[in-house]
This record gives structure tokens, C-alpha cells and sequence, in this order.
């Protein structure tokens, strides 16, 4: 199934976009209700809150006064911590369970007031986080929960601040306008992505780009690697692996294909083989066939690799298992950091690569072209290896 995660600040909107969300189809788990059902009358949850905070977090009725208790915590970081500990295992497991009872083919939505928070970001395939000025968030809070301004600013400020949620998100959805343009933005979402990204998922099908197209340096790609990675550590823990951003889309500056390319540190290709599964449910599914990287000079053997890329139809991504001090897995590193530190032959690359994008539209044909002139730099990449004393 697809997980996502979805979240915002508070006033925000997120409820909005969870409800839309269902209406399209989406299983939703609400961490509020969860975290509600986790300290209900009776339950352990409770008693350890009353515990740790007394019974005057109880009302009349024996039940938790959540007004109470968020009185005591908002303004207390350790306080709020220790409610934390309390109840965000005991979520997680609820959670767990819910997820679990699922159908197979469901997009589940796990609305997360404080995912940014608790670091939950790389346990989903994709984070919505649903973005609105802080003047709209306080109006809302206002006029839909009479919250004084005073204690909406609290509030907002105890929570992460729209920076952080950014980094993040892979898709942020603003919410300043109208209702039916929050709705036609969700919808938009749902059928373009989050379907056709559980389809892929379930199947184990990557997202494959036939022709070429060169675009103009996105500032954004280390971020959108950074949270790639991310999920790839999350995968395969406990496995402590290098993970590097490779190819153009690491070099400020470059165009490139809209790809990112990802190298996946491994010590043998029977252990990439083995982290293979656990790639495809984080949402990095193998490429059918046998993958190798043409040698640097030209006339030795192969360099034997696994291929991975992205079920995401919005983000391709090329995700090379390298085994770690291999001639192809030094290569990667060793011309990246080559045209990083050296401008002018990143501007030669670059010229090349826009006349064989305009000659040679297809993907494959495009990547052979490029093979002669990679043949000759990689004779000054060595030479710029020995003389700075670049390691890997």
C-alpha cells in the first residue's frame, strides 16, 4: 500500500485536505484520534498520564481534560516531553495496527499534527504538508475555535515553523485561497500522483524517462535528495550504508535531466541483492535486467551494478547499488567531485550535453554519445585525483 504523510500547522487547513482526501477513496489514520483513543478512560495510557501530571488532568467524569493538560505542557517543554514519551509509543503501535488492517491496494493517509516534530518524514513514501500564511491560521483559529490570538500565537510558535515543514515535503499544497481551490489542488494531487504511485508500489514498477530533456538547474535538488535518502536509510536499517548524490543534478549549476541519481553504498552485490525487497515496499523498486557501467578507459570488463529507480511518476530517480571501492563506484564519486571543483569543464560538459539532448533525444542513444568524451575526462579527473590528493 502507500503510505503518506500528511501534515501542516495548526489552523492550517490539514483537516480539510485529509477529508477531501477520503472522499477521493484515501484510508485515513488521524493521530489525534489515535492519541485520544491511547489515553481513554481505562486505559494504561491514562493512568500513566495521571501519573505524571496528577488528577488535574481529569475532568468530572474521570476522563482526560485535554484543555487541562495542554495548559500544563504548551508552556513547558519538559512537560510536553514527558507527555510525549508517554503517549507517542503507545500511538505508533495503534497506528501500526491500523495501517496493518488496511486493504493492500489502499493509499492510507496518516494525518500527523507533529511529524515534522518526532522526525516521521522518512518512514513514508510522500509528505504532504498542507502550507498557510500565519495571518490566515490565526484568523481561522479565531473563528473557528475562538482561541485567543495570545494563545494561538503560543501554539504556532510551540509547533515547527513553515521552514521546517518545507524541508520535508515533497508536495506542499498553500491553503490561502478558497475551499473549491484546496479541493481542485487535492483532487489534482490524487489522481495524478497518489494513484498511479500505489500502482507502482504494489507492482514494483519504476518510473522510466524514454527522451531526453534538459532543464535548467533546479536549486531545489539537494533537498529533494536529502529526503530521498532519507527514505533509503529508513529502508535498509540497521544497515548503516553510504548513500551519495551523484550525476548532474549534484552539481549547482548544471543542467541536467530532471532525474536524481542516488549511489547506494554496498559490500557485495549478493548484499544489494539482498536489500532489494525492502527498497521496493520504500517505494525503490529494481529494475528488470542485468545493469553494468561502461569502463573508464574503454576495453576492460564491465562494471557489474544494481539498478534501482523511483514509483513516484513525479520524481524519477536513478538509484545505483555500487559495491564500495569498486572502480564504478569510484568513478561516480571521483567525476562528480572533478566537475564540481572545476568550472570550466563543467561548462564543456554542459555544451556537450545540450548538443546530444537536441541530436540524440533518446535516453539510451543519449548516454552512449556521451561515452567518448567521458573517455578523455576521465583521464583529467585522475590527474586532478593525484594532484589535490582526492579521496573517495
Amino acid at each position: 500500500m502507500l503510505r503518506v504523510g500528511l501534515t501542516g500547522g495548526i489552523g492550517s487547513g490539514k483537516s480539510a485536505v485529509a477529508r477531501r482526501l477520503v472522499e477521493r477513496g484515501a484510508v485515513l489514520v488521524d493521530a489525534d484520534q489515535v492519541a485520544r483513543e491511547v489515553v481513554a478512560p481505562g486505559t494504561a495510557g491514562l493512568a500513566e498520564v495521571v501519573a505524571a501530571f496528577s488528577e488535574q488532568v481529569l475532568d468530572a467524569d474521570g476522563a482526560l481534560d485535554r484543555a487541562a493538560l495542554g495548559e500544563l505542557v504548551f508552556a513547558d517543554e519538559a512537560a510536553r516531553r514527558r507527555l510525549e514519551a508517554i503517549v507517542h509509543a503507545r500511538v505508533r503501535a495503534r497506528t501500526a495496527e491500523l495501517i496493518a488492517e488496511a486493504p493492500a491496494d489502499a493509499v492510507v493517509v496518516n494525518d500527523v499534527p507533529l511529524l515534522v516534530e518526532v522526525g516521521l518524514a522518512p518512514t513514508y513514501h510522500l509528505v504532504v504538508v498542507v502550507q498557510t500564511a500565519v495571518a490566515t491560521r490565526l484568523r481561522r483559529l479565531d473563528r473557528d475555535r475562538g482561541m485567543s490570538r495570545a494563545d494561538a500565537e503560543r501554539r504556532i510558535a510551540a509547533q515547527a515553523d513553515d521552514a521546517r515543514r518545507a524541508a520535508v515535503a515533497d508536495v506542499l499544497l498553500p491553503n490561502d485561497g478558497t475551499l473549491a481551490q484546496l479541493h481542485a489542488a487535492v483532487d489534482e494531487l490524487w489522481h495524478d500522483r497518489l494513484v498511479p504511485f500505489e500502482d507502482n508500489v504494489r507492482h514494483r514498477r519504476a518510473v522510466r524517462a524514454g527522451r531526453v530533456t534538459l532543464v535548467e538547474s533546479d536549486p531545489t535538488w539537494p533537498q529533494q535528495y536529502a529526503r530521498l535518502a532519507a527514505r533509503i536509510r529508513h529502508a535498509i536499517a540497521p544497515a548503516d550504508l553510504r548513500v551519495d548524490h551523484i550525476g548532474s543534478t549534484a552539481m549547482a549549476g548544471l543542467a541536467a535531466k530532471d532525474v536524481i541519481d542516488i549511489q547506494l553504498s554496498v559490500p557485495s552485490l549478493a548484499d544489494a541483492d539482498g536489500l532489494a525487497e525492502r527498497l521496493a515496499d520504500a517505494g525503490f523498486p529494481r529494475l528488470p535486467g542485468d545493469w553494468w557501467d561502461n569502463p573508464r578507459p574503454a576495453g576492460s570488463g564491465r562494471w557489474e551494478k544494481r539498478q534501482h529507480g523511483n514509483a513516484d511518476p513525479a520524481r524519477p530517480v536513478h538509484l545505483h547499488l555500487r559495491v564500495t571501492g569498486s572502480p564504478g563506484w569510484r568513478y561516480a564519486l571521483l567525476m562528480r567531485d572533478h566537475l564540481r571543483a572545476d568550472p570550466d569543464r563543467r561548462a564543456a560538459y554542459l555544451m556537450l550535453k545540450r548538443e546530444l539532448a537536441a541530436a540524440a533525444p533518446d535516453s539510451g542513444a543519449y548516454a552512449t554519445a556521451k561515452d567518448p568524451w567521458f573517455d578523455e575526462e576521465y583521464l583529467r579527473a585522475q590527474e586532478w585525483a593525484e594532484q589535490t590528493g582526492w579521496r573517495p
